[in-house]
């Protein structure tokens, strides 16, 4: 009996989603045993002709990683959509356009002379650009290039939750399409400090991890630490959390929220414990990088988009 086929593919990314599936252990040799993998560049020989001679709809689904940025990227996106029944955003910058997204705050062409012309440790006197696949000059998330079926978040994907999306494509065991694989909670529900946060929390001045000695028992957010939990999904198993580090936003909104770093936004400002202009401006100036911050992981996908630069 013929396996069904998988197909595996990154576009901007770090290679931490391709870990994940390492990361599968001897769970990965269950799973090799069930599925035909058909096209996985970063770790077999495969060409893109492989795919292009496959019959549409051919693979059962495509686990595609990384933020779209390049006309290739874009391209093999396109055709795994074709050639694939499913297609699943493998990842936070599949997801949502992830740390790579912070790019969109930038043009093009100052991301090109800040690496290869202006960073210390690059040598490169005579300002020479590498050749290099066309890159756009917006970074965008999976589905907004391509439809998409499901969604694996996670910067990286916990393991466990990679494998029960691909048990349930074996099984035919999958939830609604566009469903995002994880909690349909907030982290905040799940997370093992919840006791310890106040019903009406308020904060009046936001801490950095450096500048004090945290209890590793109490609510982050309670002992003035941003934690992105309130506006976070849940799913991760508190990753982060037992690692004793705030969440910063992976796992992306909860359903039915449409930018995560505006609902983030609203829920700090909810906690801010002042009417008071001055008081209010030294709080919030508190906050480092908010743009960085709350919008780490899904600029790219956000209503806010990036920087735009008018032209008159």
């Amino acid at each position: 009996m013929q396996k069904p086929k998988i197909a595996l593919y990154w576009c901007s990314s770090c290679g931490g989603c391709e870990e994940s599936i390492i990361d599968l252990a001897e769970d990965i040799l269950e799973i090799a045993e069930k599925i035909e993998i058909v096209f996985w560049p970063v770790a077999l020989d495969f060409k893109y002709k492989d795919v292009e001679m496959l019959e549409d709809k051919e693979i059962i689904a495509s686990f595609i990683n990384g933020a779209i940025w390049t006309d290739e990227q874009e391209q093999i996106a396109r055709l795994l959509r074709k050639k694939s029944r499913l297609v699943i955003a493998h990842g936070t910058c599949a997801h949502l356009g992830g740390v790579v997204g912070l790019a969109n705050f930038y043009s093009r062409k100052d991301i090109f002379n800040r690496v290869y012309k202006q960073v210390p440790s690059v040598k490169n006197p005579q300002g020479i650009l590498p050749g290099h696949s066309n890159f756009h000059e917006r970074v965008k998330s999976l589905s907004q290039v391509i439809d998409v079926d499901y969604y694996v978040p996670g910067c990286p994907p916990p393991p466990m939750l990679l494998k029960d999306a691909i048990l349930s494509i074996l099984q035919k065991d999958l939830p609604p399409k566009g469903s995002v694989f994880g909690d349909k909670r907030a982290l905040c529900y799940t997370c093992s400090r919840l006791e310890t946060k106040p019903d009406d929390l308020k904060i009046n001045e936001f801490k950095r991890l450096y500048e004090i000695e945290y209890d590793s028992k109490i609510c982050f957010l309670n002992q003035g630490i941003i934690c992105l939990g309130p506006a976070t999904r849940g799913g991760c198993k508190e990753r982060c959390i037992k690692a004793n580090m705030p969440c910063r936003g992976c796992f992306g909104p909860t359903d039915n929220v449409k930018d995560q770093g505006a609902k983030l936004i609203s829920a700090f400002a909810s906690m801010i414990d002042t009417n008071n202009e001055l008081e209010l401006n030294k709080i919030v100036d508190s906050i480092p990088d908010p743009a960085g911050l709350f919008y780490r992981y899904s600029l790219a996908s956000s209503i806010l988009n990036g920087k735009f630069e008018y032209k008159t």
